[in-house]
């Protein structure tokens, strides 16, 4: 019997609202205290990382062999085991081309600001005639969940009809909810990049989440207690989130759409690794932070959102898919950092910043 395309997309909507719905209620990050053990889980016995190698134009650089690669693990010299390469923008027999998933943040923003992004994203949608240059879904982020538009299509017309019948009832946030809302906000939004890469790890290829909206909140006000139970809540995120983004093959590109110049300062106040979970701060997992870690993005305000897309999409090309084998860590939750280097001078390389190794 065959299936049709509404059905699969009926299905595909239900499961990833089921995995959303098994994560925890949003709740108050300042209230909830948890036992004392940080969490741990079993290191691959293999570790997968998706490098792009960009010339001085920024232009991705396809010709590069394995003697060209170096792997640097805490600055030792990591063999390389598996090595392929790949062109985004039409795959290859092993991964379909990269998928762009754009993120509607109708909880992190005021409502002028979400009227903004829908404008801009039709915009995107419907330029060239309706004709993406990749496959793209979108997922709508409202006050009452995720919802999921069509499977990946390049049919920016279809896309954008769909998104003004299914989106027009999602509700920004209110702006009085005082810091039990921020603290609500974040979580909820935490969880959701959880189950958005919990539902991604079970596709093939590289993804390029692109996330409309500054973000949730940092948390990094007077009024947030920093107790070692909040702390510890926030490195069991820090932990659970990065190998969830990296497993995935996830890249996340952060959209800031407010002129807010004191928020870059902020969030690179928390670029550093996290090595303790006593250090551990809301910031470390915040939306910017986590972008630069997976090798991604973050862009400058700006209100031609259809043109930062644009540009995000601009970095799909050819890349690179290295795996090696992480070594037995001195304790549990070892971070360790990583560096890909080329021979060729002149090129930089983006992949993720680092992991937590296991014993």
């Amino acid at each position: 019997m065959r299936i049709s395309r509404w059905t699969c997309f009926s299905i595909l909507a239900c499961f990833l609202a089921v995995i959303l719905a098994q994560q925890s209620a949003p709740s108050a990050v300042v209230a909830q205290p948890q036992s004392s053990s940080i969490a741990t889980a079993s290191m691959p016995t293999r570790i997968t990382l998706d490098v792009v190698v960009n010339d001085k134009a920024g232009k991705s650089v396809a010709e590069l062999e394995p003697p060209d690669f170096t792997l640097l693990d805490n600055n030792q010299p990591r063999k390389i085991l598996s090595f392929r390469r790949t062109d985004g923008l039409v795959g290859s027999k092993f991964d379909p081309p990269v998928e762009v998933v754009i993120v509607l943040d109708s909880v992190n923003m005021p409502y002028q600001a979400v009227t903004l992004l829908r404008l801009q994203l039709e915009k995107f949608l419907r330029q060239n005639g309706g004709r993406l240059a990749q496959p793209v879904s979108i997922l709508a982020y409202g006050s009452d969940g995720l919802r999921v538009l069509p499977l990946p299509t390049k049919d920016g017309n279809a896309l954008a009809a769909m998104m003004n019948t299914s989106v027009g009832t999602v509700r920004a946030r209110g702006t009085a909810a005082g810091s039990y809302g921020l603290a609500e906000q974040f979580t909820a939004s935490v969880q959701t990049l959880k189950g958005i890469a919990d539902n991604y790890a079970r596709r093939p290829g590289r993804k390029m989440i692109v996330w409309l909206g500054n973000g949730w909140p940092l948390l990094d006000g007077p009024q947030f207690t920093l107790s070692t139970e909040v702390r510890q809540r926030h490195y069991e995120d820090i932990l659970e989130v990065s190998k969830k983004l990296r497993e995935a093959r996830i890249v996340l590109y952060g959209l800031y759409t407010l002129n807010a110049a004191d928020d870059r300062l902020l969030y690179e106040a928390y670029l550093k690794p996290v090595k303790d979970f006593r250090r551990a701060e809301a910031g470390n997992v915040s939306l910017q932070v986590l972008a630069m870690q997976t090798g991604g993005r973050v862009l400058e305000p700006s209100n031609d959102i259809a043109g930062q897309i644009n540009s995000c999409v601009a970095d799909i090309g050819a890349y690179y898919t290295l795996t090696f084998a992480p070594p037995p860590a001195m304790q549990t939750n070892e971070y360790h950092d990583l560096k890909v280097q080329v021979t060729q001078p002149g090129l930089t390389t983006r992949t993720s910043s680092g992991y937590y190794d296991q014993p």
